[in-house]
C-alpha cells in the first residue's frame, strides 16, 4: 500500500490523480474499517463503519472533496488520464445514490450493510490469540453497528425512503437463518468457535462469547424491528423502483449512461438466440428432450460428487488445473496470482456462488465459495463454467491480477474503483473463452456454459422490465403483453434455467435489491467483446498479427474502466 494521507491535507502534495485517488481510498479507510481490512491495510482492524445516517455525510463530504480536488488534477501518463475518468465518474455515480436517499433504505440479501457486518469476519487473520483478540473486540461492536443501521432505516423511514417488500420479507428470513445456526446459538457463536484450534486462553474465549451472544441479540432486535415496524411500511411500497431510480443505480453498476430500451431490446435477442442453441446442445445429450430435460437428466444422472468436503477440494482442483494449463499460454500469471482457496460459504449466505479478492499484500489469498443450500451432493454439469467464472480465469485473474499491479496503478483502480460491469464482464468473458479453448467437453459443460450465458440474458430483460415496467414482448412463453412483476419474472426464471427453486427465488430478490447490477455481467461481457474484436481489426489494418495473450494481460493491466471507456480503451491495445 502506497504512503497515502487523506485528501486535501496538504497543499504540497502531488496533484496527479494518482495521488488523489491513493489519498481518498485512505481517507475512505479511516471511513470505512471493512474497507481497510479487505484491502489489507492494517488499520482499524477492530473497528466497524458508522452506519448512521452522519456517517453516510460524512463519506459523502470525501467524495465530494475529492471531486474538487481532481478539478486541478494533473494526469501524467495513460494510467493517470483513465484514473482520474474512473474517479471522477465513481465519486459522482456514488453522489447520485446519496442524493435519491439510498443509504437510507439499503436493506439487501447479499449487498446490504449487516451482510458486510457479517461477512468481514470471514476476511480476518484467525491463526493466533492475538487474531481472535482482534475479533473478540470487533465482534462486540456488531450490536451498536446493527443499532446504527437501524437508525439509517429510521430515517428512510420518516422520509418515506423505503425498500420494497418482498426484499425485505427475504432479508428477515435471513436475518432467522443467522440466528438459528450452530443449534440456535447463533452465526457469531458458530464463528467464534473456530478459536478452539488457536490455543486461546480461557479469558478470551469468554470474551468472544459474550461478544457472540450480544452479537446474535443484536440481529434478533433488528429482526424484530424490520418485521414489526418496518416491513408493515414497505408493504405499501412497490417492488421496482421505477426508471429514474433505476438509471441511477444501473450507472453505479455499469460506468454508462443506459440507453435502457435498447438494452432491453438487446438482451431480449440475446435469450432467443441462446434458447436456439440450447435446444440444440440438450439434443445432443439426450435426443428429443428440451434444454430443461436435458439439465433434469443431468441432475439426476450425470457425474456428481458427495460431501461438502468432497466438492470442495474438487473445485479447489479445478482451479488449480486451470492455472497449470493457461499459464504461459493465454496469461502470463505472477506468482502471487497463483494461489486460490476454495471454500464453502457460510449458512445464511445467498444463493449464488461468489468471490473475494485477495488483500493488496497477497496475505489473505483470493477465495471462491460455494453455497450448499444444505446439498450433501453436487453435479459437476453446472459448477465447471461456474468455476472459470469465480475463480481461473475469471474472477481471481482479473481481481488478483490488480493487486499485483498496485505498485503500477492506484489503488483505487485495483480496488475500490472496480465497476461491476468490468469485473462481472470479464468473468463472463472468461466462460466464453474456456469454451473457445476447448475446455467444456465433458457431459453437459457446454450446456452449463449456455445455461450461464441464458440466465445473464434473461437478466437483462427482468431487471429492467421489473424495475422500470416494460412491457414483455410477444412470443414469451410466460405473460406475453402484460407488465412484467416478480412473479413473472420468476416464472419466466425457472422455465429456462436448470438451477434449484431456492437460487431461483433468491436470485429474483438480490436483482429488486440492487437495481441494475444484474444486467451488468451480460452487458460487460458485451462490452470486452466489442474492445477484443477492435483490437484484433486494428492489429489487421496495420498489417501485424493479434496476440491474444499480450492482449489478455494488457487488458488485465489497465485497472478497472466504465462501459463508457472500457471497449474504446480495449481496441487501443
Amino acid at each position: 500500500m502506497p504512503d497515502i494521507t487523506p485528501t486535501g491535507e496538504s497543499t504540497a502534495k502531488s496533484k496527479t490523480p494518482r495521488a488523489i485517488a491513493d489519498r481518498y481510498v485512505a481517507a475512505l479507510a479511516e471511513l470505512d474499517p471493512l474497507l481497510a481490512t479487505r484491502l489489507g491495510i492494517g488499520q482499524g482492524e477492530d473497528r466497524l463503519p458508522d452506519l448512521t445516517p452522519a456517517g453516510h455525510e460524512a463519506v459523502d463530504a470525501l467524495d465530494r472533496s475529492a471531486l474538487i480536488d481532481l478539478a486541478d488534477g494533473q494526469p501524467a501518463d495513460d494510467d493517470d488520464r483513465r484514473c482520474a475518468r474512473l474517479l471522477r465518474e465513481r465519486l459522482e455515480a456514488r453522489l447520485a445514490m446519496s442524493a435519491h436517499g439510498e443509504q437510507l433504505r439499503q436493506i439487501s440479501n447479499l449487498f446490504g450493510p449487516p451482510q458486510r457486518v457479517r461477512s468481514i469476519f470471514l476476511d480476518m487473520p484467525a491463526k493466533t490469540s492475538d487474531d481472535w483478540a482482534v475479533i473478540a473486540s470487533r465482534m462486540s461492536k456488531v450490536p451498536q453497528a446493527l443499532t446504527e443501521y437501524r437508525a439509517s432505516l429510521a430515517a428512510g423511514l420518516s422520509q418515506g425512503l423505503i425498500a420494497g417488500p418482498k426484499v425485505v420479507s427475504t432479508v428477515i428470513g435471513q436475518l432467522g437463518d443467522w440466528a438459528a445456526a450452530d443449534g440456535g446459538k447463533g452465526w457469531f457463536a458458530q464463528f467464534a468457535a473456530g478459536a478452539a484450534g488457536a490455543g486461546v486462553p480461557d479469558s478470551l474465549r469468554a470474551a468472544l462469547d459474550d461478544a457472540a451472544r450480544s452479537a446474535a441479540q443484536a440481529v434478533a432486535r433488528l429482526t424484530g424491528w424490520l418485521r414489526t415496524d418496518y416491513l408493515p411500511r414497505a408493504a405499501t411500497q412497490p417492488d421496482g423502483v421505477g426508471e429514474e431510480r433505476y438509471k441511477v443505480s444501473a450507472r453505479l453498476f455499469t460506468g454508462a449512461n443506459l440507453d435502457l430500451a435498447e438494452a432491453y431490446s438487446w438482451g431480449w435477442s440475446q435469450y432467443l438466440e441462446l434458447r436456439k442453441q440450447m435446444r440444440q446442445e440438450a439434443e445432443r445429450i439426450v435426443p428429443g428432450a428440451s434444454a430443461r430435460e436435458a439439465m433434469d437428466y443431468l441432475n439426476a444422472n450425470g457425474e456428481a460428487v458427495e460431501g461438502v468436503d468432497a466438492i470442495r477440494a474438487k473445485l479447489q482442483q479445478m482451479m488449480d488445473d486451470a492455472i497449470a494449463d493457461l499459464d504461459g499460454t493465454h496469461f502470463d500469471i505472477a506468482a502471487p496470482v497463483r494461489t486460490v482457496e476454495a471454500r464453502i460459504a457460510p449458512e445464511g449466505s445467498a444463493a449464488a456462488p461468489y468471490y473475494t479478492a485477495p488483500s493488496n499484500d497477497f496475505s489473505r489469498p483470493g477465495r471462491t465459495c460455494l453455497p450448499t443450500l444444505g446439498r450433501t451432493r453436487f453435479p459437476l454439469w453446472n459448477l465447471v463454467s461456474t468455476w472459470y467464472h469465480e475463480g481461473v480465469p475469471g474472477h481471481h485473474l482479473q481481481m488478483a491480477q490488480w493487486r499485483y499491479l498496485s505498485g503500477q496503478l492506484s489503488v483505487y483502480q485495483t480496488s475500490v474503483g472496480m465497476t461491476s460491469a468490468c469485473g462481472e464482464g470479464w468473468a463472463l468473458y472468461a466462460e466464453r473463452l474456456m469454451d473457445e479453448l476447448g475446455y467444456l467437453t465433458g457431459p453437459g459443460h457446454r450446456l452449463s456454459y449456455l445455461d450461464a450465458q441464458m440466465a445473464r440474458a434473461i437478466r437483462v430483460v427482468i431487471d429492467i422490465g421489473m424495475h422500470t415496467a416494460q412491457t414483455i414482448p410477444a412470443g414469451s412463453p410466460v405473460g406475453a403483453g402484460q407488465t412484467w412483476t416478480p412473479e413473472l419474472a420468476r416464472e419466466f426464471f425457472g422455465m429456462h434455467s436448470g438451477r434449484p427453486a431456492a437460487f431461483l427465488d433468491s436470485e429474483i430478490i438480490r436483482y429488486l435489491s440492487a437495481p441494475g447490477q444484474a444486467i451488468s455481467y451480460k452487458l460487460g461481457e458485451r462490452g470486452w467483446l466489442a474492445g477484443r474484436d477492435a483490437a484484433r481489426a486494428a492489429h489487421a489494418a496495420r498489417g501485424e498479427e493479434f496476440d491474444l495473450k499480450a492482449w489478455h494481460m494488457a487488458a488485465l493491466s489497465l485497472g478497472s474502466l466504465g462501459l463508457d471507456d472500457l471497449t474504446d480503451e480495449l481496441a487501443k491495445l
